[in-house]
């Protein structure tokens, strides 16, 4: 078990952790998980006893890493899958970590053989592509039989099949009776591999419980309800009906609603009372990804922003045609469900689309709309007058077509077709 107690790291003026406790227990895969720069790397340092605490202490089944004897036998760990010797071979690569920690050679061949490099044991791990490189990393944390092991983002690189793989190994490690503590960014690989979760943000806890546990906690789950499209009424009936009965509804973009505060029999029974049928009635919760912005928003430090190519664009001579401007069409936000309260996206009631007194929106085309061209739109020009009738004896001249386009000049292997 690793068990830290009051851990805090500073570098100068820099607190990388604060006062963060915390227990990873055999038998069960707990996922770390934080924003960049949250602390995450420093952590899994100091309980490998690179990193000095400034404050605290970290212990790996009672003793900390430094005072474990012949700790490679005991913990296995993936930090960083480039610190090897290049010009190494992998099998050289593990045989000398092998020999220094008195692991049998033949093991060497075995984690080979478990991580799917035994093809390319004798290649220089320099030429190894990412991928490679964490599947080595992955056999020197395995290389000792160790019952603790911590990996450090050990998917990174890695194709499908390969993340199955570490998904897989992860659980049977554990199901082993072993400690297995994995850092990543993946969330949807997290809640498919970790049972458990410590989450920090900028150096401090900030969940400590079980996946299931912490999306329950960090989002709200929500039934998705649909009445007939063709009804509009039994929609209207069916959101006075769930609202009476102290359910929250918004309205979904597509005409569905969003009811949170019943449950599904609760639902089902309601609107079977009113009279309305339904076409959906599902439940609906929140993924571990939305669980996570949520709980971790504002712990980020390093948020994007729009590039706006100052400088690089070239200004357009004046009078020059220009592309009209398309609005972006609004989108929902990262997190589901929303907040109770008016759905500025949705139908329903709001200062938004469809509140009392909104004039629907004008049809497209400039001259669709009945009151004359829009406030502030330029009228077009009027058509040119039509000349006046031809001459007796002469025929009508057709319209002047415009000048046709030069024809490309020919490519080498156009010319090559054409001969």
């Amino acid at each position: 078990m690793i068990e830290a107690v009051g851990l805090t790291k500073r570098y100068g003026a820099k607190t990388a952790v604060y006062n963060l406790s915390f227990q990873v227990r055999p038998g069960t895969v707990t996922g770390f998980l934080g924003p960049n720069g949250s602390g995450k790397s420093t952590t899994m340092r100091m309980i490998l006893g690179l990193d000095r605490p400034t404050a605290g202490h970290v212990t790996i089944g009672g003793h900390p890493f430094r005072q474990l004897p012949n700790a490679p036998r005991q913990v296995g760990a993936l930090l960083d899958a480039k610190a090897v010797h290049g010009g190494r071979s992998a099998r050289n690569h593990l045989l000398s970590l092998a020999q220094l920690a008195g692991i049998p050679a033949r093991r060497v061949d075995e984690v080979l053989g478990v991580v799917g490099l035994q093809g390319v044991a004798k290649r220089r791990s320099n030429g190894f592509s990412l991928g490679m490189g964490q599947r080595l990393g992955i056999a020197a944390a395995l290389l000792g039989d160790p019952q603790v092991l911590l990996f450090d983002e050990p998917v990174n690189g890695l194709d499908p099949e390969g993340i199955l793989w570490v998904r897989n190994l992860m659980k049977s490690l554990a199901a082993e009776g072993r400690t297995v503590f994995v850092s990543s960014h993946l969330m949807s690989e997290m809640a498919l591999t970790a049972e458990h979760l410590i989450v920090i943000g900028r150096g401090q806890l900030l969940a400590d419980m079980s996946v299931k546990e912490f999306i329950s906690v960090n989002s709200s789950d929500f039934a998705r309800v649909r009445a007939p499209g063709t009804e509009p009424e039994q929609r209207e009936k069916l959101l006075g009906v769930l609202t009476e009965a102290g359910g929250q509804v918004l309205s979904e973009p597509d005409g569905a609603l969003r009811v949170t505060g019943l449950a599904l029999p609760r639902i089902s029974d309601l609107a079977h009372e009113a009279g309305v049928r339904l076409w959906e009635l599902s439940p609906h919760q929140a993924s571990l990804e939305e669980a996570y912005m949520r709980l971790t928003q504002s712990a980020v430090d390093y948020r994007s922003t729009t590039d706006q190519k100052n400088g690089l664009m070239e200004q357009a001579p004046p009078g020059a045609w220009m592309p009209p401007a398309v609005p972006e069409v609004p989108q929902q936000g990262w997190y589901a469900p929303p907040p109770p309260g008016p759905n500025p996206y949705g139908g329903g009631p709001g200062p938004y689309a469809g509140a009392p007194g909104r004039p629907p929106a004008p049809p497209a085309g400039p001259s669709a709309h009945p009151g004359g061209p829009l406030p502030g739109a330029t009228a077009p020009a009027a058509p040119p007058a039509p000349a006046g009738p031809p001459a007796a004896g002469t025929a009508p001249q057709p319209p002047a077509r415009p000048p046709a386009a030069p024809a490309p000049a020919p490519t080498t292997s156009d010319s090559e077709d054409a001969r």
